[in-house]
């Protein structure tokens, strides 16, 4: 289920070189806050995975919702009583 959630998202990312420095600029507007740079367009994609699984561990983590994206979604169920 998060492989389907990784590549929902990634499906839904744009990328763009910046003018000012030729750095290309990636992100992922489902996942707010997912964003990344690399020299490459490679790099930059890669970069952004990073982000968007540090992301989603985070998000979890703090039992925080994540968006559904194309239908896949993982629910966050809340944090257990001690």
């Amino acid at each position: 289920m998060l492989s389907d959630y990784l590549t929902a998202a990634a499906r839904h990312a744009t990328y763009e070189m910046l003018p000012e420095d030729g750095v290309f600029y990636g992100e992922i507007p489902p996942c707010a806050g997912v964003h990344a740079t690399g020299t490459t367009l490679e790099d930059c994609r890669a970069a952004l995975l990073s982000a968007l699984e540090d992301w989603i561990l985070f998000r979890i983590h703090r039992h925080l919702s994540l968006p559904v994206i194309d239908g896949v979604e993982l629910s966050v169920k809340a944090e257990a009583a001690i």
